[in-house]
């Protein structure tokens, strides 16, 4: 069992550059359109380098994200700034999209910070919300999505044989099972999914492999040691380990991991290791 990981395009310099909102961007998730011929780039409006002020991010901070648009992953649109969260959140952290086949829409879901006043509370937590869109111009008004009383953030999805898997952290990284997207009542499968593996966890990124029925599961041990991979080759179970060996080129953070065609691959490495 091994994982390795061994180049970083473009010399490890961004790509894109955020120049709306906070003119800062982090936690980018790619999606690929069912018809295999566009993706469509979301991530988070926030800059904390040189800020700091950590506390006006999360409570006073961007209701939008920022949307990018590509046929080949190398020429990128124009970017567009869409504030999708509602009047009352304090920040719109780390969006994701997931296409829903019997919709055939893609659903947008994020983490924003809420107020309690209506529990008698003035402190708040994070609350997992959603909108829809067929085309990332028009947008459904934003829905709950999820909300246990307590903070969750960096929620994400994986389809398999029917059934969604759902990763998110709350009080730990946990995983869950539903019938579908919207699912009232998700299966917990593992409640503590990181403390086996390391202090403390975030930011999971699951994704299948190409050549096998094996999952990976990137967790964030943040502040620490960074992304740290883990697998299994039975998502239903809810049970993971980590690879014997592995090796990352560098210290990512929050993203998205999509499998490439052959030809998408030849022309990553054609214009970013130059």
């Amino acid at each position: 069992m091994s994982l390795y990981l061994k180049q970083k395009l473009n010399g490890g310099k961004p790509v894109l550059i955020s120049n709306l909102g906070e003119q800062g961007v982090r936690d980018p998730f790619v999606i690929r359109s069912p018809e295999g011929d566009k993706y469509y780039l979301v991530a988070t409006d926030l800059k904390i380098h040189g800020n700091g002020n950590w506390h006006r991010s999360v409570t006073e901070g961007s209701r939008s994200i920022m949307i990018w648009e590509s046929t080949d992953l190398i020429s990128w649109s124009k970017q567009r700034m869409v504030e999708l969260a509602p009047p009352e959140a304090g920040c719109t952290w780390a969006p994701e999209i997931h296409y829903d086949k019997t919709l055939e829409e893609y659903i947008i879901f994020w983490a924003s910070m809420m107020s309690d006043k209506d529990r008698g509370k003035e402190k708040g937590y994070h609350r997992m919300f959603y909108v829809k869109t067929k085309d990332f111009y028009r947008f459904t008004k934003p829905e709950v999505f999820i909300d246990y009383g307590y903070s969750i953030i960096d929620t994400t999805v994986i389809e398999h044989q029917g059934q969604i898997y759902r990763f998110s952290k709350g009080k730990h990284v946990v995983q869950e099972q539903g019938d579908s997207f919207f699912d009232k009542s998700f299966t917990l499968l593992n409640g503590n999914i990181e403390e086996t593996f390391m202090e403390r966890g975030e930011g999971p990124i699951v994704f299948k492999s190409n050549v096998e029925e094996k999952w990976y599961l990137f967790i964030d041990e943040y502040g620490l040691r960074g992304y740290l991979p883990l697998e299994t080759t039975d998502l239903v179970s809810g049970k993971w380990i980590m690879p014997k060996d592995f090796s990352m080129p560098f210290k990512p953070r929050h993203g998205s991991i999509i499998p490439v065609t052959q030809e998408e691959y030849n022309r990553l490495q054609k214009v970013y290791l130059k």
